[in-house]
């Protein structure tokens, strides 16, 4: 026994200072979370004037490259009009979303519980908001930023991909820069809507984001249906329309893979947006 009183003490400082390490680094990223939540709710503005100028430069580079003439300052301006759309969509659903949910809104839960998993005991808004684990720090903040930077890479992509289409392209031209603008438009106005309500840790959250998902991927398939049945639609961008779309679906799918356990169990997420402590 005297032999092994030495190891055990060893052993005891090494898993000592494990337990310092990933407090120490617990701590650190909390810190940073914060901070990027912080930046994120009072910079927003400042964002919100930089988007537009990068895109509406965008749009502006992108009629500088049509392939086709642009007849005037009209036709100009309806090919840029996706553009603006895209630009003004998702500050669009910050406001909508801001004004309905002002900060430090106590909100009332859903009626009907849709999450059950788990042993969980119910507290009142206070208690939760008083609760170490409350907001939306930590490894939510990672949720948080993937949800915001969705709207610019889906916004990117659109411009990378699809070019700008002149009044006098032919239909099939103009049904799909109808249909890609809709989506950008659309899933921007709801991706930032669930940025919001995140951001201000409003109880309908969890559903809002699934509800974001379901959209995108019925959206991808209408677009897919819709494109399928245009006349005289070129194969090589049927193709590239394809791979495109495929690559959006998969791009939600795996989000949701990933975040859906974590919206289920997290003890941030249940006290939080379901104001509940596990039992």
């Amino acid at each position: 026994m005297n032999h092994s009183s030495p190891t055990k003490r060893r052993n005891g400082h090494f898993a000592q200072a494990v337990q310092g390490l990933f407090a120490a680094w617990s701590a650190a990223l909390h810190r940073r979370s914060r901070g990027l939540v912080d930046f994120l709710d009072v910079r927003m503005e400042a964002l919100i004037v930089g988007w537009i100028a990068v895109v509406v430069l965008l749009g502006f580079a992108k009629l500088a490259t049509s392939p086709l003439p642009l007849n005037g300052v009209s036709g100009a301006m309806v090919t840029l009009l996706p553009y603006l759309l895209i630009a003004f969509a998702p500050i669009a659903g910050y406001r909508v979303a801001a004004g309905s949910f002002p900060r430090g809104l106590l909100s009332a839960q859903p009626a009907i519980r849709l999450c059950r998993y788990g042993s969980w005991q119910r507290v009142d808004p206070v208690a939760a908001r008083q609760n170490g684990a409350f907001g939306p720090t930590g490894f939510m903040a990672s949720l948080l930023a993937g949800i915001l930077l969705n709207v610019p890479f889906r916004s990117f992509e659109f411009i990378l991909a699809v070019p700008a289409i002149a009044p006098g392209a032919p239909a099939w031209a103009h049904s799909l820069m109808l249909a890609m603008t809709i989506d950008v438009v659309v899933m921007n106005f709801f991706y930032m809507v669930c940025f919001v309500m995140a951001l201000r840790s409003v109880p309908l959250f969890p559903r809002m984001l699934l509800f974001a998902w379901l959209a995108d991927i019925t959206l991808q398939l209408a677009i897919a249906q819709m494109m399928g049945s245009t006349p005289r639609l070129p194969g090589q961008v049927a193709g590239a329309l394809q791979h495109l779309l495929y690559g959006n679906i998969q791009k939600v799918m795996i989000s949701a893979f990933v975040w859906l356990p974590y919206l289920i169990v997290s003890e941030r997420v249940n006290v939080t947006f379901r104001q509940r402590v596990r039992a």
